[in-house]
């Protein structure tokens, strides 16, 4: 009993009430998982997974859990949440019918299905909290293992805050280090590459991170012999196990039913981690899930009799209720009245969710209603509209689409009618009251964001010296790390050399190992690090060596760093920058574009493509004034090339989402980025040989684009457009013409069919020819507008083929 006692001395009774309590609160989130599928089945709610069958351990886990620790999880972790406080009743049911509203679903306002939690890290106006003051949890998301990539960093923060000197002002965020990061997973989920890549990764940097197994058997309906070899992921891990000559990982096995067990497993795992910044696995197994994976099937369906008969035996709540009885914390009696007890308070507290997200919605309902009955009455449509109107008014329990689809449906009716603005104010301004709940914070709404940055331009000596564009660069990161201590930066070969164009050098041996980091060839968990780093106030800067192989972290960068503002309705934030370098290099592997796949698929982090590296220096010193994670991509051929020297290092400023003119010009706007503005500056040259006066522009920001609109002025201008892009046809190319025909309305002012010029379908093949014959060349540029030249003018320009 004095192992249960957390470490403090506790008279009987004290004992007995906080085992209680325990109990109570596993007895209430089970209650609200079998309530909660019936919500479901019933239809008020889309879908639910839930957390029964694992609430004991998380009892356990939630007694070692202190103040500015953080949870990085996956969506079964309801009874964690409750039991540190961070979730009602009403929030779960709340979060269960997808409430709309921060206040009612704290975890992400509607934004995500219930059974993924998150804590809230940042006051109304985005800046932090004192995250050392409460309990954390980093916001879920649904893929498998997704969570553990962000675990990693979560964890090296309180290594960083320990062991980095300059930043123990830092109070919001840590109290020397001491602060846990606790991972959960479901036992099939360890057979995901996340997972093996970030355990990997957290032994070698040791970092004090605690990592739960929840192990019930089965994937969905996958038994677990299909899923880990010898069906047992601490035993294969094993090797991992710390010994007198090796560092690695402390593991232990325990019972998921045995509640005494558990709360002794998770103190030694805390003190561990805590105290000596040595990362824990816990394997939890022998637990089991009542209801099966989710709402969308049964588990009778998958497990024999034998299988369902021993989960029925050792349910972790019945087993707990047992060893209560057992041991004379309570009789039969005082359990069954807290159950009953519980089951009332479960039934109160969805009546009261339920209420608060439909009460809005109907009387939103009878607005419309009344509304339409008001129009009917003058209307030649009469009929039609009183039958839409009455149909509207009989749903006993509506949601926003029915009210708004009947309004648009009414407003077709009387298009030619008196009574047709009227109800076209209502839509718009339904709409524009509406749509924010389920499309705002994309990006950052806080003073803190990009567009919160003045442009500074780069200063120049009299005698201005020309030098490569990596001493820039270089320069320009001892300036940062020098002004800010809590940057830092990582990635393979980042450390000892310098990166691998130099960009870094001497940077490691003038802030030390833990600021300018190697690390493993691990693209995903290299972007993790920066997330969860970045979610506890550090300012990292994530390292990918080739654009290629963002390819590896590309679904950390979409499912989680792109949506983390979104989904948490701006409660959260990690203003994370990732460094990469590409375009222009010769071969399939390391040359490779794929700006189209980038750009689509990260909506909510800024893609910033600068032409050299006193426009990428420009970049990093404005993104460390803003509170917003963004992708630089560097010229890889840039990094030999002359620039001038600007003495402002540190200081001058890029701005985020405008193109800059590099050409002024009056026949075409010849639109690009990057390493191809070259090649597109020396083909403007040789056409001007011949007449033809380009303006050239330089995006500079993909995402954003052209927040001022000026390519359309040019347009206005020149009455042609020609986008040259290196990525495969339909790719970025495609998303730039969008932007300027649909966006901007540049199709007004064309007189000529707008083109682009793309690389080929194909990677670019290997060799100075391959990606010749691969990519645009000056020859091809200067011929596309040609081409579009002599359609303008067939005499001065002849066809050349």
């Amino acid at each position: 009993m004095t192992q249960i006692a957390s470490k403090k001395e506790l008279s009987f009774e004290d004992f007995k009430t906080e085992v209680l309590n325990d109990y109570k609160i596993a007895t209430i989130s089970r209650e609200c998982s079998l309530l909660g599928r019936r919500e479901v089945l019933t239809g008020k709610a889309k879908f639910g997974i839930f957390g029964d069958g694992k609430e004991v351990p998380q009892l356990a886990m939630a007694k070692a859990f202190k103040n500015g620790d953080f949870r990085s999880g996956y969506y079964r972790d309801q009874t964690f949440m409750m039991a540190i406080g961070q979730m009602t009743i009403q929030q779960f049911f709340a979060g269960l019918y997808g409430h709309a509203d921060i206040d009612h679903d704290p975890m992400s306002a509607g934004r995500q299905m219930g059974g993924h939690f998150a804590t809230h890290s940042l006051n109304e106006d985005g800046s932090w909290k004192n995250l050392t003051l409460q309990k954390n949890s980093s916001a879920d998301i649904s893929p498998t293992a997704g969570q553990m990539p962000r675990l990693l960093g979560l964890a090296q923060a309180s290594k960083i805050y320990r062991n980095v000197s300059g930043i123990n002002n830092k109070t919001n965020f840590s109290i020397n280090g001491n602060e846990i990061a606790w991972g959960t997973i479901g036992n099939a989920s360890t057979s995901e590459g996340l997972f093996f890549e970030t355990i990997n990764a957290a032994g070698v940097l040791q970092v004090p991170m605690v990592m739960s197994v929840w192990d019930d058997e089965y994937g969905i309906s996958v038994h677990a012999k299909y899923q880990t070899t010898k069906e047992n992921i601490s035993e294969i891990l094993k090797g991992f196990q710390r010994d007198n000559e090796n560092k690695g990982y402390e593991i232990i096995r325990v019972k998921g039913w045995d509640y005494p067990a558990l709360v002794t497993a998770y103190e030694q795992a805390a003190k561990i981690a805590r105290e000596e910044h040595v990362p824990v696995l816990i394997h939890v197994q022998e637990l089991t899930q009542p209801q099966g994976h989710s709402t969308s099937g049964s588990h009778e369906r998958y497990k024999n009799a034998d299988r369902l008969a021993w989960e029925a035996d050792y349910d972790c709540i019945r087993q707990m209720k047992l060893w209560m009885i057992a041991i004379n914390i309570a009789t039969q009696e005082e359990l069954d009245e807290i159950d009953n007890a519980v089951k009332k308070d479960v039934l109160e507290g969805k009546k009261a969710a339920w209420s608060a997200f439909v009460d809005p919605i109907k009387k939103e309902q009878k607005e419309l209603v009344a509304l339409l009955e008001n129009i009917a009455a003058s209307s030649e449509n009469k009929v039609f509209i009183e039958k839409l109107s009455s149909d509207l008014a009989g749903i006993k329990e509506p949601i926003r689409k029915d009210i708004i689809v009947t309004a648009r449906k009414v407003l077709r009716l009387i298009a030619k009618e008196n009574g047709k603005n009227q109800l076209a104010q209502w839509i718009t301004a339904y709409i524009e009251k509406i749509q924010p709940k389920f499309s705002s914070n994309l990006f950052s709404e806080s003073t803190q964001n990009v567009f919160s940055v003045e442009e500074v331009l780069p200063q120049y000596a009299e005698n201005t010296e020309e030098v490569d564009g990596r001493i820039i660069i270089r320069d320009n990161f001892d300036a940062i790390f020098n002004k800010y201590p809590e940057t830092l930066v990582f990635g393979e070969d980042a450390g000892n050399i310098g990166d691998v164009n130099q960009g870094l050098e001497g940077m490691q041996e003038k802030y030390g190992e833990l600021r300018i980091a190697d690390a493993g060839i691990r693209e995903a968990t290299i972007l993790g690090q920066g997330i969860g780093m970045a979610m506890r106030g550090l300012r990292p800067i994530a390292e990918i060596q080739y654009l290629d192989y963002l390819l590896y972290a590309i679904q950390i960068m979409s499912d989680d760093l792109a949506t983390l503002q979104y989904r948490t309705r701006g409660k959260q934030k990690a203003p994370l920058i990732i460094r990469t370098r590409g375009h222009r290099l010769e071969g399939i592997w390391h040359s490779g574009s794929p700006m189209g796949m980038i750009i689509n698929a990260i909506r909510g982090i800024h893609v910033l493509v600068p032409r050299n590296m006193t426009k990428a220096a420009g970049f990093y010193n404005t993104l460390l004034e803003t509170d917003e994670p963004a992708l630089v991509v560097e010229c890889l051929n840039g990094y030999r090339l002359k620039e001038a020297m600007p003495v402002n290092m540190g200081e001058f400023k890029t701005p985020i989402g405008v193109i800059e003119t590099l050409k002024e010009g009056k026949d075409i706007t010849l639109v690009s980025y990057g390493s191809t503005l070259r090649l597109v500056e020396q083909a403007a040259k040789e056409l001007l040989e011949i007449g033809i006066d380009a303006e050239i522009i330089d995006v500079q920001s993909l995402l954003p684009f052209d927040i001022n609109h000026d390519i359309v002025k040019s347009l206005a201008k020149t009455n042609r457009l020609l986008v040259i892009d290196e990525d495969v046809p339909g790719g970025a190319s495609a998303y730039i013409l969008q932007q300027i025909l649909d966006e901007q309305n540049g199709y007004k002012y064309l007189d000529s069919k707008p083109e682009t010029l793309a690389a080929k379908a194909h990677r670019p093949a290997y060799g100075t020819d391959g990606d010749y014959f691969s990519k645009p060349s000056v020859e091809d540029i200067y011929e596309k507008v040609y081409a579009i030249m002599n359609e303008v003018n067939p005499e001065k320009f002849p066809n050349l083929y």
